[in-house]
């Protein structure tokens, strides 16, 4: 055996708990390790290896007085950690961007269309529920009955059949085969309940609920029989709405919370500086529009909305909303980051000839109201000011109209009393799944109306081919398409894409890796971190 493989078994042995730390700093001095290093490495692996206990307490920069408990109904970051803190889903991203199984043990198909999911076995809900077959089933027939308004309906109008197959086997028969379809049962909204009883925050997850007060905060308490081993490691959680940047901010330096989400960037080489507070970003699929609702005028004009396209400065949004932390968007969802994305597009830069030409032929006169609020996201009304200030260059005037913080979602945002609006998407990890949740004509999320143009038609027929298509080359050729007629005749200006910029108290251990797909570590970071 080599010294460095001896290292390693004791490195594993010292983070099991097998033997001691003297005995590992000991070990390591054996195999010729300096004192000093040998000290360090030690000090490494215990930071690395989890630890039980305590009360993690966590500001985030969302939270409504409209949220429940019901995942179909989720809509902001607050509902979506804490769904995910008492719930868990058939897959799930993992920290490192794969998918993973999770109450399913595994999952297979022979020809993308028949989907077999076979099921943990043993696993309980909160209330001592045995979880089977006929608990998923239930939820997702939650998620998919007629009368549902769940934000999932559209991902799943591609089932043709669910059943069970005894008590921890499900099998679903979709219309057509899709390939990403393992993908689309990790959306957070379609978290695996009892049967009979969506809405009262009983799941499987790490956290039992204590209590919730809708736009306040959450309370839980450990699982002591979580089925999920190396996981959710406090003994009791507090998620805090804390919706102003400030405050969040103020109640971190100030020791009130451990972590929080949404980092001020205005402040943050400020808060950089205190030797308490840990910064990081991630950057993913995650962007900022502002979609407009061709159900409501002016925004079903086609030269009004490329008018309004051309009058954006998209870099001066990433240097004065992000402060660096992103990129420019290109009016259309998919990012860089996701295997299909379209580069041949032109980039669409800030041309005011090109506006004003598309505005006169609109017809349009008079004020373009838009509405925001930082509840969208931070900066959201900065944004659409500075939005404002290039489009008056082009000739035209927006009327920018602060809306209150609460009650943003419901109120303002996918609403025909306002056409226009800002809105942030945290992205989703496959094109398939960002067009289902947001852009198909099936979907309750589709916050641009865009269902009836020929483009619209187009796009959505193309959806469904490039879902069936299992030829790599075929289906990259469809899912550009779509890009592009999202780009040319849709309602979504999106001028930037933002990296995740989150603070936590240096108290805070985490895995090495942190996810990407969500804000805090995937919106997991309560069953992932624990005390340093």
């Amino acid at each position: 055996m080599s010294k460095l493989e001896y290292r390693a078994i004791q490195e594993l042995k010292y983070k099991s708990g097998q033997i001691d730390r003297r005995t590992f700093v000991r070990s390591l001095l054996a195999t010729g390790v300096a004192l000093p290093s040998a000290l360090s490495m030690a000090g490494q692996v215990a930071a690395a290896t989890p630890k039980s206990g305590g009360r993690f307490r966590m500001g985030l920069g969302h939270g409504s007085t409209t949220d429940t408990l019901d995942s179909a109904t989720s809509e902001n970051h607050f509902t979506l950690v804490n769904g995910y803190t008492f719930g868990n889903h058939l897959t799930e991203v993992s920290n490192t961007g794969e998918l993973i199984p999770e109450l399913a043990e595994s999952f297979e198909s022979d020809d993308a269309q028949k989907w077999v999911f076979n099921l943990r076995q043993g696993v309980e809900f909160h209330n001592g529920k045995t979880m089977t077959s006929e608990d998923v089933v239930a939820s997702y027939n939650h998620h998919m009955g007629e009368d549902s308004t769940s934000a999932a309906k559209g991902l799943l109008t591609q089932v043709k059949s669910l059943k069970a197959d005894g008590k921890n086997k499900v099998i679903f028969e979709l219309e057509n085969p899709n390939a990403d379809f393992p993908f689309i049962v990790s959306d957070y909204h379609i978290s695996i309940r009892p049967a009979g009883d969506m809405a009262s925050g009983v799941g499987t997850g790490g956290y039992i609920l204590q209590s919730f007060e809708p736009g306040v905060k959450s309370v839980l308490k450990k699982n002591p029989n979580y089925w999920k081993e190396g996981a959710a490691h406090f003994d009791e959680v507090e998620l805090l709405s804390i919706i102003d940047p400030t405050a969040r901010q103020n109640a971190l330096t100030s020791g009130d919370i451990d972590a929080m989400d949404r980092v001020d960037l205005k402040t943050v080489n400020l808060f950089k500086r205190n030797k308490d507070i840990y910064i990081w970003d991630a950057t993913g699929t995650a962007h900022y529009t502002f979609p407009m609702r061709l159900s409501v005028a002016p925004f079903d004009n086609y030269d009004l909305r490329m008018a309004l396209k051309w009058s954006i400065k998209r870099q001066e949004l990433v240097d004065k909303i992000l402060l660096g932390y992103g990129a420019i968007g290109n009016d259309h969802p998919i990012s860089t980051a996701n295997r299909y994305h379209n580069s041949d597009l032109p980039q669409r830069e800030f041309d005011a000839d090109k506006a004003a030409y598309h505005y006169k032929k609109s017809g349009h006169s008079g004020k373009i109201p838009l509405s925001a609020a930082d509840a969208a996201f931070a900066g959201a009304v900065d944004a659409a000011q500075l939005m404002a200030a290039s489009a008056a260059e082009a000739g035209m005037e927006i009327e920018v109209i602060r809306e209150p913080k609460d009650g943003y979602w419901s109120n303002v945002w996918n609403n025909d009393a306002k056409g226009w609006c800002a809105c942030y998407w945290g992205g989703r990890p496959t094109e398939d799944w960002m067009f289902s949740a947001a852009y198909t004509d099936d979907t309750e999320w589709n916050d641009t109306a865009w269902k009836t143009t020929d483009s619209a038609v187009k796009f959505n027929k193309l959806v469904k081919e490039a879902r069936a298509e299992l030829n790599d080359n075929k289906r990259r050729e469809l899912y550009y398409e779509c890009q592009r007629l999202i780009y040319d005749d849709g309602g979504t200006i999106c001028p930037i894409f933002n990296s995740y910029v989150s603070a936590n108290s240096k108290a805070i251990a985490t895995d090495e890796n942190i996810a990407a797909n969500w804000d805090s570590d995937g919106a997991k970071c309560v069953e992932r971190w624990w005390f340093a």
